[in-house]
């Protein structure tokens, strides 16, 4: 039996000419592709025993073999991470998460988080027995921004999360998609579950996809942009950026889920194109959020502004074409 994190790879001829690093990582759900340039630039992973660089163009064929070190968690250390708070108390605590935040360390993101953060301005999370999560009962992307609750202690926890499960959180987005729809508004009812072949992306093709709903309606119509706002139904892994694309509208800037001409740049590229594709991130916004009070047991709504990299693309979005911004409900 080989030793965990010991793996190898035969190239198929559908993966002849991809970088060597997109290989591992789309064969390893453990090992994103910056993590394996990494390890190939280390040694760990080699083509038939002998070392290439990540930027090798793999042939139909070589064998590709490695070891991914098992990763081992880092002790949470508190870090005066700034913070955007909409609300707090003694029991839990609302932020709204800026781009570029991961929300709990994970392989490759072992500090700077948002839970270090969180321990750093309230130390008692670190009571909350929850390894590398504590407090946490839902998570955004790393650079999707907006609202986000936490809790303080146990009881909150608890009953956040029995909250979410029971599909008693209202949860609303928005998106700024590819394409201009048609519909005024319509429902995505699609089950999402891992790749079959890029274990790092989610798809609606997936052998053991679950349940997954998301209602959505049109806010702006752009000249080749729709502003979306979307209600989800369900909590599964980028429901949202999965959802859109499977309607053939995903969300500006989300470089895993956009495929084809509004992918890559192009020297023929129309202005608007460029515009587009000049976003450094998923325009994908958490904008409301609504539950009930742990404890007080009163209905709570939290709001978001709209982070100013989003505002200023539709600004000029609305200005090319004349359009209406929202209006802000």
């Amino acid at each position: 039996m080989s030793p965990p994190g010991e793996f190898v790879i035969t190239v198929g001829s559908s993966d002849a000419g991809q970088r060597f690093d997109r290989v591992v990582s789309l064969y390893r759900s453990d090992c994103s592709r910056s993590f394996a340039a990494t390890l190939i630039q280390d040694g760990h992973i080699t083509i038939q025993n002998n070392t290439k660089k990540p930027g090798y163009r793999v042939k139909s064929g070589e064998k590709i073999q490695g070891c991914i070190p098992v990763y081992e968690p880092p002790s949470l250390i508190p870090e005066a991470i700034p913070l955007n708070i909409l609300f707090e108390d003694r029991h839990l605590i609302v932020i709204d998460k800026s781009a570029g935040l991961v929300v709990h360390p994970a392989p490759g993101n072992d500090t700077g988080t948002l839970v270090n953060g969180l321990l750093y301005h309230c130390p008692e999370l670190g009571g909350i027995k929850a390894e590398l999560r504590p407090g946490i009962v839902h998570r955004l992307d790393k650079d999707t921004t907006g609202t986000i609750v936490v809790a303080k202690n146990r009881l909150t926890l608890d009953n956040l999360s029995q909250q979410f499960k029971n599909r008693k959180v209202q949860k609303t987005y928005l998106a700024l998609v590819h394409g201009v729809l048609g519909p005024e508004s319509g429902n995505i009812s699609l089950p999402i579950g891992r790749h079959p072949v890029d274990r790092k992306k989610m798809s609606t093709v997936s052998a053991k996809g679950r349940d997954a709903e998301t209602l959505w309606r049109v806010k702006v119509r752009y000249a080749a942009a729709t502003l979306l706002e979307l209600e989800l139904k369900t909590g599964r892994t980028h429901q949202i950026r999965v959802h859109c694309t499977s309607m053939h509208h995903p969300i500006v800037g989300d470089g895993i889920y956009t495929y084809g001409k509004r992918g890559k740049k192009k020297r023929n590229d129309t202005p608007l194109e460029t515009l587009l594709k000049s976003a450094k991130r998923q325009m994908l916004h958490a904008r409301h959020l609504r539950f009930t009070h742990p404890v007080e047991r009163r209905s709570m709504s939290f709001t978001a502004p709209i982070p100013e990299d989003m505002q200023r693309l539709m600004d000029c979005l609305a200005q090319d074409a004349g359009d209406s911004q929202p209006d802000g409900s």
